[in-house]
């Protein structure tokens, strides 16, 4: 029997939480609710199965353009997820990280984001890299800022520069993405992680995120064995 392949790293557009809600004849806000329930148990789940990094699309820089009311109701979400929630991501280990700009995010959000980083930063069986104010071209040009700043204080030559090194500068220094997911049936990757999933598995459901539960992972990952993995080369010999 073929040896099971698990990526190091996944990454999710949690996709169809709104959607998830109206199908339902609930508010919005109650599809958010129940994609951030679902967020906890899948990264539980991921490092379970021997994924080390799972990253999220949780909110994009581009988000802020939707209703005060539905940015409020999220900020305030996000809030209680760092503060109170997520006591498995401790128990099982997981060290939470982030990627994305702190402006314009308020003060308080900003505070829980810390909080939850500080109470998981000991953890290492596995690490859940939530994208919040994140915007994949946006990290590409911060990244650059960062080189220019360095190059001018003369900490780092250009000549130096490569496609390696330049994950330095990303907002997190993480490994490329093996397997990019989108829930709900949408086909784009909306401006999510470009520089890291260049050579990404990319596999799409139409599963709204609420309901991507474990049975719906386990069914990319076994789409994702049976992708042939050749990065540019030929894997006929």
């Amino acid at each position: 029997m073929k040896e099971e392949r698990i990526p190091k790293h996944v990454a999710i557009i949690m996709d169809g939480n709104g959607r998830w809600a109206t199908k339902r004849g609930k508010q919005r806000s109650a599809g958010h609710l129940a994609g951030s329930k679902n967020l906890e148990k899948i990264a539980v789940y991921a490092v379970q199965r021997g994924i080390k990094i799972l990253s999220v699309y949780a909110f994009s820089t581009d988000n802020f353009k939707r209703s005060a009311s539905e940015v409020d109701y999220l900020m305030n979400l996000f809030i209680k997820m760092f503060q109170t929630e997520m006591k498995l991501l401790k128990k099982n280990g997981i060290k939470v990280v982030f990627s994305g700009r702190k402006e314009p995010l308020r003060e308080d959000v900003l505070k829980s984001m810390e909080n939850i980083v500080t109470k998981t930063k000991e953890n290492t069986n596995g690490i859940l890299n939530i994208c919040l104010n994140y915007g994949g071209q946006e990290e590409i040009i911060d990244a650059t800022k960062k080189i220019v700043e360095d190059i001018q204080k003369k900490k780092f030559h250009i000549e130096d520069l490569n496609k390696e090194n330049f994950y330095h500068y990303l907002y997190q220094d993480l490994p490329p993405i093996d397997l990019l997911i989108r829930t709900s049936g949408e086909y784009r990757v909306s401006n999510f992680m470009p520089y890291q999933s260049t050579y990404s598995e990319f596999y799409f459901t139409d599963t709204l995120f609420p309901d991507f539960n474990e049975k719906e992972l386990d069914k990319a990952l076994l789409e994702f064995n049976n992708r042939d993995r050749r990065f540019g080369g030929n894997s006929q010999k």
